[in-house]
């Protein structure tokens, strides 16, 4: 860019499960200067923590909160060189972040994963989004509700997931009492992130709305209703969740002297509050009408329905009004093993003779296999599966479950699973349209 640009650009960082991206755009056109991507030094953390090499229980899925530091200290100032701005003209910052990814900060905002009498503790990291090890904890909280009257789990499909902040918070209570009473917050990593780049804790109502339970005229669940669940919750929302709350997209706060040195931006740069990444998907794809559906495809896949009405709906994850759209109720479903149920197939169930045949037609493997099975007609396999690899999100919203392939025999070769596969995928969507159908609502363009 030349001096005489007058433009005005704005910045945004998406933190994903592997990796996290920054992305500079025109405001006026949308065109995008630059993307820069860094994956996370210590990636997801499924076997062994970092340091020490403690073993991690079943189900316990844990990140690095500095992995996410390293995506502003590396991708922020490499987008900013590779576009040729002057970093006065960003007059945005915006953040998206996986969702439910929490973790327990002391009262100066650092992760206890990061004090060195807590290293070898893993309640003390960033709970990714798929950790499903709070399984107990939702069922007690879904046998609680009904009996205590509480009626704020119809906005969720009448179930709460142990992936969500008040499940992974008791999980803490019970496991780790020490890590608990430590932890000044329970925040999403979205907030803590802004939090980093402000130094303002500003809670994003569609991450609150959606995974803690908060209502915009209700707020959290009442104080008698933690206390029911455990006496020593009692002030749970209050302390450990306690926060300004601002809409996606609200200004949280402006960028603080020490972030612009680590990222190379302008100190008071505008800040907005966080958002779930793919919520942020259906604004980017242009739906704002009511009716309208996105599906983000990833990792997971994430179905977002836009509508004017507010109808409890059977197996939904949850339901917020402004969670995406100003003036429009948004509805969360979702399948939380796409992307790495093709993953771990690829990785860890291909034979050696698929690898070879890609590379020697140039291919990747999902190429080829994709290719393979584009020639399969639907069924022709002879398989069937049921795509619950990392349990089912929707619309039975139970983390146990796990996944299933029937019928093989011997003559069952890669690309006949790797078809099965996409097959599940597309009936597990299939499943979660039908059943907004059933709770009368219809999808359009």
């Amino acid at each position: 860019m030349n001096g005489k640009d007058k433009r005005n650009y704005v910045l945004g960082i998406d933190f994903g499960t592997e990796s996290g991206r920054v992305l500079i755009a025109d405001i006026d056109n949308g065109e995008e200067l630059a993307v820069h991507v860094t994956r996370y030094p210590h990636g997801v953390i499924d076997s062994r923590l970092p340091h020490g090499g403690k073993r991690l229980e079943p189900g316990q899925v844990l990140q690095y909160p500095d992995d996410y530091m390293e995506v502003l200290r590396v991708s922020v100032p490499e987008a900013l060189r590779v576009s040729g701005i002057d970093p006065g003209q960003i007059v945005g910052i915006g953040i998206d972040f996986t969702s439910c990814t929490v973790l327990p900060v002391d009262e100066n905002g650092v992760p206890l994963c990061e004090a060195e009498q807590f290293r070898d503790e893993p309640h003390a990291y960033a709970k990714l989004w798929k950790d499903q090890s709070a399984q107990q904890e939702a069922d007690m909280i879904n046998a609680a509700a009904p009996r205590l009257g509480a009626d704020f789990l119809r906005r969720y499909g009448d179930k709460s997931s142990s992936g969500w902040t008040v499940a992974k918070g008791w999980q803490l209570l019970h496991e780790a009492p020490y890590i608990y009473e430590r932890m000044d917050r329970l925040v999403e990593a979205a907030d803590w992130t802004v939090f980093r780049l402000t130094g303002e804790w500003v809670r994003s109502s569609c991450c609150a709305g959606y995974k803690a339970f908060w209502h915009a005229v209700e707020g959290y669940p009442s104080s008698a209703f933690f206390r029911a669940l455990d006496p020593r919750l009692e002030r749970f929302a209050e302390t450990k969740l306690r926060g300004t709350v601002a809409a996606p997209g609200a200004m949280a706060g402006w960028l603080t002297e020490e972030a612009a040195a680590m990222t190379g931006l302008r100190p008071g740069t505008p800040v907005a509050a966080g958002i779930i990444d793919a919520h942020s998907g259906a604004l980017g794809s242009g739906a704002v009408h009511s009716g309208q559906m996105v599906i983000s495809m990833g990792t997971s896949l994430c179905h977002i329905l836009l509508s004017d009405r507010e109808i409890p709906v059977d197996g939904i994850c949850g339901v917020v009004k402004d969670g995406v759209v100003p003036g429009l109720y948004a509805y969360e479903t979702g399948q939380p093993a796409v992307g790495d149920l093709f993953g771990w197939y690829v990785e860890q169930g291909v034979p050696a003779y698929v690898e070879a045949a890609a590379a020697a037609e140039g291919a990747g493997i999902h190429a080829w296999l994709e290719t393979k099975a584009a020639g399969l007609k639907p069924g022709e396999h002879g398989l069937l599966a049921l795509d619950w690899w990392n349990g089912n999100r929707s619309v039975l919203a139970d983390a146990a479950l796990s996944g299933l392939i029937a019928g093989m025999t011997l003559m069952t070769r890669p690309e006949h699973i790797y078809r099965c596969l996409l097959e599940a995928t597309a009936f597990g969507t299939r499943k979660i349209i039908e059943n907004y159908e059933a709770g009368d609502y219809r999808l359009h363009s």
